[in-house]
């Protein structure tokens, strides 16, 4: 099934949600490095949100933030 990923920035808590779904109570959490938390699908064990927290401090370095992850990106299809 595609889903649209959608981007939320919570400035009080300084942490960056991507996601394919809401989060929800039953999501598997797992930490993938320092500050960054997968929230897994708890019978796929799909990865449905990540959770990068203290971002505007890794922004401001500079770098680029790069995530252990492997992504796709597709434009949906038209027609």
């Amino acid at each position: 099934m595609e889903t649209t990923l959608t981007v939320e920035y919570d400035k009080a808590g300084d942490i960056l949600y991507l996601g394919k779904t809401k989060p929800y109570p039953e999501q598997d959490s797992e930490e993938l490095d320092y500050g960054v938390v997968a929230r897994l699908n708890p019978q796929t064990h799909d990865l449905e949100n990540l959770e990068i927290l203290f971002f505007s401090s890794r922004v401001a370095k500079g770098e680029p933030v790069t995530l252990p992850v492997i992504a796709e990106f597709h434009l949906p299809k038209v027609g």
